[in-house]
């Protein structure tokens, strides 16, 4: 049983094609593996275990007639951003109390039409509004890693920790994540696996509970580059439903993997050194530059001048546009409706209780930044330099820099409850450091496995790539992958 579920997506693949397993058999491990450990680590909020066997049977009998999809007969976990019909979708809010919609999302039925199979919904963030998954009405999730002579619980990263959770611990094949200031590669680096923000209207936003509109974008998290590709070649697509995906063709990404990347330039930041970066990030970010100039690639320093101000812009934007999205929660159509003297009554006890601390808190934020008096001092003022910041990574580009390496995240997991991160919202909002810009610009973004720190812990490099370069973002992170090896943790559940 350990033996199917350790088998990466294109691993599986192959047995699947060769008749040395079925589908129905590989599901079953899944959920044995998810009925053992699931209470330990709580990436799952639903198992549909019904349903995903239903699923697998359908994969066997498509594969017995010839019909093979991308990710034919893969067991996957569904991150609860994402609209599934009829099965539990509540972005991890106790607002969306028992709501089950009776639509898919895009990015879902792609899936869905590829042959995958769902497992369950995974835990996340409440509305994806979190570095830690702490913020989650069901409770926060378990990294699979813990520090070298320690039992302590840590973070899986968040808003996607029970999608890296998941991938890392075993409990599915690959995950669906979504990506607003780094919700796919924090927990990515976290957890010792491989996540993937695609282009800006590279996935389509149709389906999935929206936080920040111009931010959000949806991306896999696998065990490998290799399986991140797999899984966004399914994922990617053109959405009539949603005017901001764009119309293009999608790659064969898992093409790309393996070429040589002689000859191409890579660009290291200077803004990218902070103040008090731990000698463990900036270690394994040496490391890093020195595989690419071993496999030939050409390492040139660049200038990022607006980086200083990427965090403060993102803490402006986002929750801008979270407290316009947000407004549709109230108690009256779906969900849970608290009772009141009168209709703003009913509004206001039912956004009180429905929502968390660290939702109320970014609709407080955004709902100041636009109010009238504050909009051009604030939000407006947010927009233009996010312009600038969006430039300055056009003019690297167009000096002929392939991609951008960078360290993924300012340290490794840290303990859940963390008494610093609790106190201060703004220590815990640092830890998308490295991460918001590329949402800021619309750029795709990935972070690899690149070692482990003096803990024991795992550690990711980011690459950053022109707009619908993921070709190329998937060329070069192999070659990190190569050069570090996978990381696995030691079983202790």
């Amino acid at each position: 049983m350990s033996e199917l579920i350790s088998l990466t997506i294109a691993e599986a693949r192959e047995k699947l094609v060769a008749g040395d397993i079925t589908s129905v058999e590989l599901t079953d491990a899944y959920l044995a593996a998810i009925d053992a450990a699931n209470e330990t680590f709580n990436a799952y909020i639903t198992v549909t275990g019904d349903k995903a066997r239903e699923m697998a049977k359908a994969s066997d009998r498509r594969r017995a007639k010839g019909e093979v999809g991308v990710l034919e007969g893969i067991p996957l976990g569904i991150k609860d951003l994402f609209a599934t019909r009829g099965v539990h979708t509540q972005a991890c809010s106790h607002i969306l109390d028992n709501f089950k919609p009776e639509y898919e999302s895009t990015v879902t039925q792609n899936l869905w039409d590829d042959g995958a199979v769902m497992l369950g919904k995974l835990n996340m963030d409440e509305f994806a509004m979190g570095s830690s998954n702490e913020t989650s009405y069901y409770g926060p999730v378990k990294n699979p890693w813990r520090e070298a002579g320690s039992n302590s619980a840590l973070v899986p990263g968040g808003s996607s920790g029970g999608s890296a959770a998941s991938v890392a611990a075993h409990l599915c094949a690959g995950a669906t994540a979504t990506d607003t200031g780094g919700s796919i590669r924090q927990p990515a680096a976290f957890t010792g696996t491989v996540g993937i923000k695609p282009t800006y209207g590279r996935c389509s936003r149709w389906g999935i509970a929206a936080f920040a509109s111009s931010l959000d974008q949806a991306g896999p998290i696998a065990r490998d580059v290799r399986d991140v590709a797999i899984m966004l070649q399914s994922m990617a697509s053109v959405d009539e439903k949603d005017t901001t995906s764009v119309d293009r063709p999608v790659p064969e990404y898992e093409a790309c993997i393996g070429k040589s990347v002689k000859g191409m330039k890579i660009g290291v930041p200077k803004e990218y050194r902070i103040d008090g970066m731990p000698d463990d990030i900036e270690a394994v970010w040496q490391q890093g530059i020195e595989w690419y100039r071993d496999a030939g690639a050409e390492i040139v320093d660049i200038s990022l001048p607006h980086t200083k101000y990427a965090l403060p812009t993102y803490y402006i934007v986002a929750p801008a546009e979270a407290s316009s999205n947000l407004a549709r929660y109230d108690g009256v159509r779906y969900g849970l409706r608290k009772t009141g003297n009168d209709i703003t009554d009913m509004y206001e006890q039912t956004r009180a209780k429905g929502f968390g601390d660290e939702v109320r808190r970014r609709i407080l934020i955004g709902t100041y930044v636009l109010s009238s008096g504050y909009y051009d001092a604030y939000y407006l003022r947010a927009q233009k330099v996010r312009t600038l910041i969006k430039r300055d990574f056009e003019n690297v580009f167009a000096d002929g820099v392939d991609a951008i390496l960078t360290p993924a995240t300012p340290s490794s997991a840290f303990a859940i409850g963390d008494e610093e991160m609790a106190s201060d919202p703004v220590k815990m909002y640092l830890n998308d450091i490295f991460t918001v810009t590329v949402n800021m610009a619309g750029l795709p973004g990935i972070s690899v496995p690149a070692g482990l720190d003096s803990k024991g812990l795992p550690l990711g490099l980011q690459l950053i790539g022109k707009p619908f370069a993921e070709e190329e973002l998937f060329q070069a992170s192999h070659i990190i992958e190569q050069a570090a090896g996978k990381f696995t943790p030691e079983k202790w559940w």
